[in-house]
């Protein structure tokens, strides 16, 4: 399957795309992964984005999307794909659109997660991170330290990134609104849209996905 995965900040989406990948047997292609992967090679596409990141500014459409066809021109994505991360506007969705109608093929679903607002905004305002390590990871409501500012792991301090405050996720989610929400109305006019609602376990979620997939694909 061909799969596009959205939703806003908190909804899951890199836990769901793992699972969900090792499922379906397809490449989990994350945004953050191309730019790791073509930073860290130094390729052209690469070099040019890390100018736009050190001079603080977006990346442009064009490098991303270029990154995106280089690894969907990859051999294990030519059975199928979750693409995460992107596109995020219209822009690169119709740009995916050209790429995949000039080799014959298309998607074949877009997987909604469907959050609350508030839900969102407890989910990633609620993090708190080791100063000692960031893959150590706790939540003050639903995975609580031990003891509190404190990682059970290495007995590190545990802190709010700046990134996980309550302002900066609003502002995340404004963005998200303008800039990344119009997709959707774009697939749904495009019979593509399968929406499932992101609460609850995630093992129930990922069942819920797996559902609703099987059901579009019917």
């Amino acid at each position: 399957m061909r799969i596009v995965l959205v939703g806003p900040p908190g909804a899951g989406k890199g836990t769901q795309a793992a699972y969900l990948a090792e499922k379906l047997s397809i490449p989990h292609i994350s945004t953050g992964d191309l730019f790791r992967a073509n930073i860290s090679q130094g390729t052209p596409l690469g070099k040019q984005a890390q100018e736009y990141m050190r001079a603080g500014q977006l990346v442009p459409d064009e490098v991303t999307i270029g990154m995106a066809e280089d690894r969907l021109d990859q051999e294990d994505a030519q059975p199928g794909f979750l693409l995460d991360g992107f596109p995020r506007n219209q822009i690169q969705a119709e740009a995916l659109d050209t790429y995949l109608g000039q080799r014959g093929v298309s998607l074949d679903a877009v997987l909604d997660l469907e959050v609350p607002e508030s839900e969102v905004i407890k989910r990633i305002a609620g993090r708190r991170t080791c100063r000692n390590d960031s893959s150590h990871t706790f939540h003050v409501e639903y995975k609580p330290p031990k003891a509190q500012g404190v990682c059970d792991v290495c007995g590190g301090e545990l802190y709010q990134r700046e990134d996980d405050s309550e302002d900066t996720v609003r502002k995340r989610l404004e963005v998200y609104h303008r800039e990344t929400e119009p997709i959707i109305d774009y697939y749904k006019a495009k019979g593509l849209v399968v929406t499932i609602s992101a609460l609850g376990k995630v093992s129930e979620v990922t069942q819920r996905a797996m559902d609703a997939l099987a059901a579009k694909a019917a």
